[in-house]
């Protein structure tokens, strides 16, 4: 099912304003302590953050899924998370108006995976890990991207914080396109999907997008992108607190050889 044309126009508006600034009460997950700035008018319209114990959101009220999911890693919270089972507990997000939030019966028979963007694997204790499952920390994505190379680049993450370096990691939805499908007429799909990498003591950082087609002709390989233009594509600032980041080397990850643009 495809999105109502003043959806799409206040998703993909193209005109920016003065930067939104998204308040945040856990600065400790993003780094410099501050969390993107919004520039797109349509994403600063409705947009609410969140905060749990070991990531923070925002959420969107258009998309009914977060823009983005922020996590600082360190080697001792990898280290806590890598002795915890897996238990699946995924749930509406209670502090959200129900009209905003997106709801377990909006994913079920759709096709799509729910979507970690701060990934259950990155929690270190079980309060973190039941958080994780919130709706505000998901959205929709094709099972042979969530279950294949969005995982890896979760893993190469993880890898290289077990090596000794600890990373600010943002991961969110991309809405690019004039065709946009939704689940249930509410939750609005990704048509790609990012992570950015920044270890902040090396001043180095790294960019990933991951087309989130459902059914591709041949699945696509995440490209490296620079933040210049993955900021813009998004209508973000990524690393407000780090105004120096552009000019960051690049951090390379564990089996993430990829073509960059």
């Amino acid at each position: 099912m495809q999105i109502s044309r003043i959806a799409i126009s206040l998703l993909l508006a193209s005109a920016l304003s003065p930067a939104l600034a998204a308040q945040t009460d856990c600065p400790q997950h993003y780094a410099g302590g501050q969390a993107p700035d919004l520039l797109k008018p349509a994403m600063q319209q409705g947009a609410r953050p969140l905060c749990f114990s070991a990531f923070g959101v925002v959420h969107s009220a258009v998309s009914r899924t977060p823009l983005w999911s922020a996590e600082y890693l360190t080697p001792a919270r990898v280290a806590k998370a890598a002795t915890l089972e897996r238990k699946d507990s995924f749930h509406e997000e209670e502090r959200l108006p129900e009209a905003e939030r997106a709801e377990l019966e909006d994913y079920r028979a759709s096709g799509y995976d729910r979507g970690h963007l701060s990934p259950n694997h990155d929690m270190p204790d079980l309060q973190a890990q039941a958080e994780s499952f919130s709706l505000a920390n998901i959205v929709p994505q094709a099972p042979w991207a969530n279950r294949g190379q969005w995982g890896d680049l979760e893993e190469a993450v993880r890898k290289r914080v077990k090596a000794g370096r600890s990373l600010h990691v943002i991961s969110g939805p991309m809405f690019e396109g004039s065709q946009l499908a939704q689940l249930d007429g509410r939750v609005l799909v990704p048509s790609a999907m990012f992570k950015l990498v920044c270890d902040l003591q090396a001043r180095q950082l790294v960019a990933f997008v991951l087309s989130n087609e459902l059914r591709p002709a041949a699945t696509p390989r995440y490209q490296q992108v620079s933040l210049v233009e993955l900021e813009r594509r998004l209508g973000m600032t990524l690393l407000p607190g780090v105004p120096e980041a552009a000019a960051f080397g690049k951090l390379v990850l564990p089996g993430t050889s990829t073509a960059s643009r």
